[in-house]
């Protein structure tokens, strides 16, 4: 089955909803709706974040792009090989993922970057439909635990089985997958310090010889 994206007018969630509308009329420019993923569905690894940004993937329509996480991300992941071009925080930037594949646990942009617990379920839907179809699919990357819960519900693994911790990497023996973790590159966890960028190169590195490994 192809995979299915969650549409624009996607009324799942009334609170997200609510606040989709509130941004509409506020930004009447930026996308406000469910956020695609982003690269390609062949791809060997999935990046698993926590929701678009109110003025990043939300106004753009493309995952960690125009937001300061994307700003650490993205040339990262370029200069380890999973990336090509010039990232200039547009959609249209001709920037492209190579062998990896960005979404976000839920698609459409919270309040106060807070989702709840039921988003989560609900959006996972999305989620488990996009996984299936990534029939390449070797390595999932966690960013942050959310992300990390969100992929074990999915699959239906238990959360007390697999701890989050930055670094991590857990052996999802069921799926034939590996799934790494690391702090989300998040403005306030690179300003405190949770994450600098030479931890999440080292990261990046260790997929790249993980891959080489599977």
């Amino acid at each position: 089955m192809p995979f299915v994206c969650p549409p624009k007018n996607c009324a799942l969630c009334p609170r997200l909803v609510a606040f989709r509308e509130g941004n509409k009329l506020k930004f009447p420019t930026y996308y406000n709706g469910p956020v695609p993923p982003f690269g390609p569905i062949e791809a060997e690894v999935l990046i698993v974040g926590l929701a678009p940004g109110l003025n990043g993937a939300n106004q753009t329509a493309r995952p960690f792009t125009n937001d300061y996480a994307g700003d650490v991300l993205y040339p990262i992941l370029k200069k380890y090989g999973f990336a090509q071009g010039n990232y200039a925080k547009r959609k249209d930037d001709g920037f492209e993922l190579l062998n990896v594949r960005i979404t976000n646990s839920v698609r459409c942009v919270p309040p106060q970057n807070k989702v709840t617990g039921d988003e989560v379920k609900t959006c996972g839907k999305f989620l488990i439909e996009e996984i299936g179809d990534m029939k390449n699919l070797k390595i999932i990357l966690t960013l942050g635990s959310v992300a990390h819960s969100a992929v074990l519900g999915v699959l239906g693994y238990k959360k007390a089985a697999f701890k989050f911790a930055h670094g991590a990497v857990h052996q999802l023996s069921q799926h034939n997958l590996l799934m790494v973790n690391s702090y989300h590159t998040s403005r306030y966890n690179i300003n405190t310090g949770v994450l600098t960028y030479e931890m999440f190169e080292e990261i990046i590195q260790k997929i790249a010889d993980l891959l080489k490994k599977c």
